[in-house]
């Protein structure tokens, strides 16, 4: 544990931001597991959804996001679903 009072306010800071990211990339996976499970026009939008909230909070990178749904794009074509 840290002794300088700085580094103790940091330690307590990475803690709260690591759970947010954590739940942010656990609410990332499921919406993707459940797109693949059962193609629809919801499940594909909230995918989406959830990777353009993980580009926002600089949890995923834009190029990987782009690329990712690009797949959940290609996915959803193959499936025969059509974007709402």
């Amino acid at each position: 544990m840290p002794i300088i009072k700085s580094a103790i306010k940091r330690a307590k800071q990475t803690i709260v931001r690591r759970d947010r990211n954590v739940a942010t990339k656990r609410t990332l996976k499921e919406a993707m597991k459940a797109f693949v499970a059962a193609p629809s026009a919801t499940t594909l939008s909230a995918a989406q959804s959830a990777i353009d909230t993980a580009v926002k909070k600089n949890i995923l990178n834009k190029n990987t996001a782009s690329r990712r749904k690009a797949l959940l794009s290609k996915t959803a074509k193959a499936a025969g679903v059509k974007p709402a």
